[in-house]
């Protein structure tokens, strides 16, 4: 949904209400959590974070405060959403002096103890997204090596009309994304690195 001005909290709140009862765009659902489906464009960005379980612990914490969005021009709202399944949030971005918002759901939950500790979420596009996909967004502290990475995994393709001919500015944008949300995610956890 496009607004020549940023969108109120009630505007967005609104907007979420009606997009919390409609279906999912895409028939993969969980997808990122196993393998990508067929005629869909993956992308992967993948970071180390750091060491240890502080650094573990507090990039957890960024996640689940959606900061991995908080980038000046691309935002989650609420950012109180809690990391459970069927919680849906507005993806708010700003370009071209226009905002465009963006549903999804929240369709897993990661959350492993092991020899790999993992935690993340993945969500998925509601109808009014300009695109039709999914994206996951993990933590993981291999003990072994007590290495701590930022994962990000997402598949997508188009599906309002201004992203299909606008196609390759898209494709540069989720690309931005991907290293500024990496850059967010370290910089969060610099202090305890």
């Amino acid at each position: 949904m496009l607004f020549l001005r940023r969108p109120t909290a009630e505007a967005i709140r609104e907007f979420l209400a009606s997009q919390a009862r409609l279906d999912l765009t895409y028939s993969a659902v969980g997808a990122t959590t196993t393998n990508p489906p067929a005629g869909y464009v993956v992308d992967h960005t993948r970071i180390r974070l750091g060491a240890g379980v502080k650094v573990f612990a507090t990039a957890k914490a960024a996640l689940e405060g959606w900061q991995q969005f908080r980038l000046g021009w691309l935002e989650a709202s609420p950012e109180d959403t809690p990391i459970k399944e069927g919680q849906v949030v507005a993806i708010l971005a700003r370009s071209i002096g226009m905002w465009w918002l963006n549903a999804c759901r929240i369709v897993v939950v990661v959350d492993e103890d092991g020899p790999v500790r993992r935690f993340g979420f993945a969500y998925g596009t509601l109808p009014d997204h300009a695109g039709s996909g999914e994206e996951r967004f993990l933590i993981e502290w291999d003990r072994g090596d007590d290495s701590v990475w930022y994962d990000i995994l997402a598949f997508s393709r188009p599906r309002h009309f201004l992203a299909r001919i606008g196609y390759p500015w898209v494709r540069r944008t989720q690309k931005k994304f991907g290293r500024e949300s990496a850059a967010v995610m370290r910089r969060a956890v610099g202090a305890v690195v």
